[in-house]
């Protein structure tokens, strides 16, 4: 007689464990707001006499060391088994490099940075690949969009802790208090979810030049796609200027602007509120008119944001400006996410959409390499100024504007191969 085997429970996660993985979503925001947006490149370049280029390099540095090491990472964690022990180890490693920032003079705070930042990125890889053990099919939308309601919630308390205690503690301070929130709101991840058994495999040479490899067939496969590529071209001239200007925001306002500390945390935190606004309502406007032409728009306001950012400083003009520039930078930001994601979906068969989001993911590392060191050369290395970088970011969107009217986003009706379980 045939041994019974029996089916696998269904996968039911607990409310216990939705929350405690959508809180790491907070943690780390803590860490991406607080240190690399805002108080650390405070820190170099009016505190310590830094320059542009020192934060700008740092940056550029543990991106590209992020972006060369991030596929060997995603595989060791399949082979591995288990993707939390890696989580919990780049993360205490990131808040351990991060509580010594400040520590040492400028050049090791630097160096803490790099790898801080670095461990910080690859936390992410490991945290997202977790989103299957706390949802199913039905609700990984909404248990995805739980954690970043949470991370919003991040950059709150993020700025609201710099600016209800700077002035106390002083940044080093506030780079120990930032670890240490990081760790508070991570632990309930770290403690309370649970991941199903999956088997472990040897991890070998071969498992890691397999990954390498993967890269390059993915990008040959992507050539058979209308208009992937040319998207994912032109994500990268679009996705520079933004997370540059997230990265030198606080800088340009304080030196260029001539705002206080003070006002630039409340002008922060009135961007992240219309950033939230933003994003619910780019997400309807998306829906009604597709993600195209969403995206122009988008684009079109990053051309008034980064435009108006120059004019301010070049011609003096009234502060009450530079407010009214941030907060549409927020908006414009909020869109640039809610157009940009479906605009990929629109243009990938949904057979390969996890494999073609690797990619997508790898452009915006790429992007996050360039921007920075690209504003330290401008800025520093030719003498320009601050302005002519900004001016230069305004450059890369409208030649991300260019290469984007190249791509049809009109819905495809894939072949049976190409639907998910297709042959």
């Amino acid at each position: 007689m045939a041994p019974t085997v029996r089916a696998a429970p269904p996968h039911r996660p607990t409310r216990l464990s939705v929350l405690s993985w959508a809180l790491y979503d907070l943690a780390n925001t803590i860490f991406s707001m607080n240190i690399v947006s805002l108080y650390f490149s405070l820190w170099v370049v009016n505190v310590m006499g830094g320059t542009d280029a020192d934060y700008g390099n740092a940056n550029a540095l543990s991106m590209l060391l992020m972006f060369l090491s991030a596929p060997i990472l995603g595989a060791l964690s399949d082979q591995a088994g288990r993707r939390m022990p890696f989580l919990i180890a780049s993360s205490l490693l990131c808040i351990g490099f991060t509580a010594l920032l400040g520590t040492g003079g400028l050049l090791l705070s630097l160096l803490f940075f790099v790898v801080a930042n670095y461990m910080f990125q690859a936390g992410l890889i490991f945290y997202d690949a977790l989103l299957p053990e706390v949802s199913t099919e039905e609700n990984r939308g909404r248990i995805g969009g739980l954690g970043i309601g949470l991370g919003y919630m991040g950059s709150f308390i993020g700025v609201g802790s710099g600016l209800l205690l700077l002035d106390r503690i002083g940044y080093v301070g506030l780079f120990r208090l930032s670890a240490l929130l990081f760790l508070v709101f991570a632990l309930p991840c770290f403690l309370f979810v649970r991941e199903r058994p999956r088997e472990a495999r040897p991890i070998t040479t071969q498992v890691i030049t397999g990954a390498l490899s993967q890269v390059m067939r993915t990008v040959q496969h992507a050539r058979q796609f209308p208009g992937l590529l040319r998207f994912l071209i032109g994500r990268i001239f679009y996705t520079d200027p933004v997370n540059t200007l997230i990265v030198f925001m606080g800088i340009y306002a304080t030196n260029e602007v001539n705002f206080t500390e003070e006002q630039v945390q409340v002008m922060i935190l009135a961007a992240i509120v219309f950033a939230v606004v933003g994003g619910f309502v780019w997400g309807v406007v998306v829906d009604r008119i597709g993600p195209k032409r969403s995206l122009n728009l988008v684009l079109g306001m990053w051309m008034g944001v980064l435009g108006g950012a120059v004019l301010v400083s070049l011609l003096d003009l009234p502060q009450l400006l530079f407010w009214i520039i941030a907060c549409t930078s927020g908006v414009a930001l909020g869109g640039t996410w809610a157009a940009d994601r479906p605009y990929m979906l629109r243009l990938s068969p949904p057979r390969y959409v996890g494999e073609f989001y690797g990619l997508y993911s790898m452009v915006g590392r790429f992007a996050s390499i360039v921007g920075p060191f690209l504003w330290g050369f401008i800025v520093d290395t030719m003498g320009w100024g601050r302005p002519a970088a900004v001016a230069t970011l305004l450059v890369l969107i409208l030649l991300a504007f260019a290469i984007l009217q190249g791509v049809d986003d009109t819905p495809r009706r894939w072949a049976p191969e190409f639907q998910v379980g297709g042959g």
